[in-house]
């Protein structure tokens, strides 16, 4: 399987294919990541991928397979968690379906 990109190949991939500078495009993604942390509890739709979504997990009890509590039950609190839901178009480009 092949390597993922790092932060700087992908800079320059979009500073290549858009025609501005790697700090502009870096300026730009930075700006993108900090408006979807802040707008995430009202879900943050990134057009054309997905979408990033506050989801409100319920309380519920496992059961513990190793550690010290092997074989007990144990209880879990609600709480939120943040996902990321892939739009279908994407998962179709990915996949080749």
């Amino acid at each position: 399987m092949a390597k993922s990109m790092t932060k700087s190949q992908i800079m320059k991939a979009l500073a290549d294919k858009t025609g501005l500078k790697k700090k502009e495009v870096a300026a730009v993604i930075q700006e993108l990541v900090v408006l979807a942390c802040k707008e995430a509890k009202n879900t943050f739709p990134v057009p054309g991928l997905g979408k990033l979504v506050l989801v409100q997990r319920p309380a519920r009890k496992i059961l513990m397979r190793f550690g010290p509590k092997t074989g007990q039950t144990v209880d879990v609190p609600a709480k939120k968690v943040l996902k990321f839901r892939i739009a279908k178009a994407a998962k179709d480009a990915v996949l080749k379906r």
